[in-house]
């Protein structure tokens, strides 16, 4: 196995409980995406946006990942990987600040591009810090909790939504994300071993470590096949309220289960670590996640279950299938993202390549989706994207990523 390389790959000290501030501060930021969802309708109508409108702000949070996940990287080879997590939770909490007091669209569009950028920071440097900081016998457990941070903060930030919505604006609730944020800050530098002060940080060396990576092919389809799960699930799950607000279910319920099924996620995340603990080999769970996906969303939209006895409890299950089982692929391409760097290269840049790609599908999912609603005038044919999707992520993951092909071997039982 490759060591994460990065200005800090010399070894700090390795605790065993070091890594959960930062998988905090990763559902921290990633409440900052799934903020909107619940909000969504009250956005809306306070700033008259479109559906289409609504998607690209759904999405422009990734903007800032699709462009600069290389170069995030590159910085924090220089800057050090735990100081780059901390700036992007201070740029998450001063966007999410700024963003409560837009008054048009554009001005929260840029908001929520400065949001991108602290989600980005954060989430590139989290893997390779959390592989240098943890033991290893501990690390196949530490990454299967941190591929659960967007499931986890999907269920948190839903349903905190959901529940505060009812007797604050979504103003106030931006203000909340923002102290939430600035929260996990202390934390971090509290708990979180500081880096080494003698790693080499000359730009040129660095920028060759990144170049390195670059040049390799598996950090490239690795990308590619997360971009075909996050094309789905981004896509779904932000949707989720909507569809299901469109679907008749009123009250605070559309929340609720929009927060159960990101939960799920969280959950499955999880259970993959363990998984990968026992030497699952890591393909079979892409495919068995992709494939689920595929088929859950059928069952999910293709159907007209409106005139269905039961056929909202069916969508339901289909759905909550649909993330659950999905789990198994971002917490098993998480789990290889700081392994698969050359050894000339940098585990940040693996990471950051991989970001960019498949926050590339997080922007364009939720517009295509919404493009395809609004042409059809209902969310049936809303599986053409999502099976897609998993089809060509199949082909990817069952040519690119076996176990000979990476020579990584998960299993570590303790």
């Amino acid at each position: 196995m490759n060591a994460p390389s990065g200005v800090d790959a010399a070894q700090p000290a390795r605790t065993r409980f070091s890594w959960i501030p930062i998988v905090i501060a990763g559902v921290a930021a990633a409440m900052h995406i799934w903020k909107l969802p619940e909000a969504l309708s009250f956005v809306q109508d306070d700033l008259g946006m479109t559906l289409i409108e609504s998607g690209v702000l759904l999405g422009i949070v990734q903007v800032g990942s699709m462009a600069l996940g290389l170069a995030i990287s590159l910085f924090s080879e220089v800057l050090g990987l735990r100081r780059t997590l901390l700036i992007g939770l201070s740029l998450l909490t001063v966007g999410s600040l700024a963003g409560a007091f837009a008054e048009t669209t554009g001005f929260l569009m840029a908001t929520r591009a400065l949001e991108g950028v602290g989600f980005l920071m954060a989430t590139v440097v989290a893997p390779p810090l959390i592989r240098l900081i943890t033991p290893p016998a501990r690390t196949n457990i530490a990454m299967g909790w941190w591929g659960s941070f967007q499931g986890l903060a999907t269920f948190v930030a839903v349903l905190a939504s959901t529940l505060l919505l009812t007797s604050v604006s979504w103003q106030v609730w931006w203000v909340v994300m923002a102290v939430v944020t600035a929260a996990t800050i202390p934390l971090i530098v509290v708990f979180v071993p500081p880096p080494p002060s003698d790693r080499d940080s000359n730009v040129r060396l660095a920028a060759r470590r990144v170049g390195a990576t670059v040049k390799t092919l598996t950090p490239w389809m690795a990308g590619i096949v997360f971009a075909c799960y996050t094309l789905q699930w981004g896509s779904v799950i932000g949707f989720l309220p909507t569809i299901f607000d469109e679907a008749g279910v009123g009250g605070l319920w559309p929340g609720v289960f929009t927060a159960i099924v990101g939960g799920v996620n969280g959950v499955g995340n999880i259970l993959t670590g363990r998984l990968h603990q026992r030497g699952i080999p890591m393909r079979r769970l892409v495919l068995i996640g992709l494939g689920t996906m595929g088929v859950a969303s059928i069952i999910t939209f293709a159907p007209d279950w409106s005139g269905v006895p039961g056929g909202l409890v069916v969508q339901i299950l289909a759905v909550t299938l649909f993330s659950g089982v999905g789990a198994l692929v971002p917490a098993s391409l998480n789990r290889i993202a700081v392994d698969i760097a050359p050894p000339n290269g940098s585990g940040a840049a693996a990471m950051g390549l991989m970001v960019q790609i498949y926050n590339g599908a997080n922007f364009v999912g939720p517009i295509i989706l919404a493009t395809i609603a609004t042409a059809a005038g209902s969310w049936h044919f809303s599986w053409v994207m999502t099976v897609s999707a998993t089809l060509l992520g199949i082909m990817l993951a069952w040519r690119f990523l076996s176990a000979r092909r990476l020579g990584i071997d998960f299993q570590h039982r303790v």
